[in-house]
């Protein structure tokens, strides 16, 4: 931890410190998730600052584990080439960013649902806070979204454009690939993943990589990306070029 630069070492701390809370608050009936996860904007639980909060609340072990790992494997580099101030508004960019695309595509939903201001679903009665999904009543205060995945998201795009033919490794395959090729395929299987009903917030992923991509592009295009340009060629001047194993979450 000590070798890490300070806006990723930060952020692993802030992110399992939050995850050690949900838990320990949990015994005491204080739920985290629903306090300071991202709520659908027309539910009663939604705050604003909600957008910024949940990126730091994790689902699972699982969830939490992945992230935290694609941002000590990939952040740690970004944050040198960016410079800490940078990096962490473009972190904190990507995943606000992110949470709206999310919102966005909730509200699609919600319009495009059966709902009403009082109706009846067999034999239960609902009110504007409800849709009709499924046949069922549904409580939009249960669209709620938790994760620093677009954060990460925008920062697997970052390496990927700034590091286009680095060599990295995915489990289980076998063979190195190169970074832009495998930001290319992340992408195309969250696309694809769009369309299931896994409870993933597939549309918030791809949204913290297009945010990140349009951040990318403003900096080159107003040259600024010189800057960055001569920091890799002084990052990996005269070193071996790094290979990067990077675990696909299950």
């Amino acid at each position: 931890m000590k070798l890490l630069p300070p806006i990723t070492k930060n952020l692993l701390i802030i992110n399992v410190l939050c995850f050690v809370a949900i838990h320990v608050l949990n015994l005491h009936e204080i739920n985290l998730k629903d306090l300071l996860g991202l709520h659908f904007f027309l539910a009663e639980h939604f705050k604003p600052f909600q957008l910024l909060t949940y990126m730091f609340i994790h689902a699972n072990f699982e969830h939490i584990l992945f992230n935290m790992f694609a941002l000590w494997m990939f952040g740690r580099i970004i944050e040198q080439v960016l410079g800490s101030k940078r990096f962490l508004f473009y972190y904190l960019a990507c995943g606000i960013g992110a949470g709206l695309i999310q919102e966005l595509v909730q509200w699609v939903n919600y319009e495009s649902l059966q709902h009403v201001d009082v109706a009846r679903v067999g034999t239960k009665l609902i009110s504007g806070q409800y849709v009709v999904q499924n046949g069922m009543a549904v409580d939009i205060n249960y669209w709620n979204t938790v994760g620093a995945s677009g954060a990460v998201y925008g920062i697997l795009l970052a390496f990927g454009m700034i590091f286009p033919n680095e060599q990295i490794f995915i489990f289980p395959i076998p063979f190195p690939i190169k970074a832009k090729f495998f930001v290319i395929g992340y992408a195309l299987i969250e696309l694809f993943m769009t369309h299931s009903n896994d409870g993933v917030a597939h549309f918030a992923h791809l949204g913290g990589m297009l945010v990140g991509f349009i951040i990318l592009l403003f900096w080159k295009d107003n040259n600024k990306i010189g800057g960055i340009l001569k920091k890799i060629h002084d990052l990996f001047r005269g070193k071996p070029k790094n290979n990067f194993h990077v675990y696909r979450k299950n």
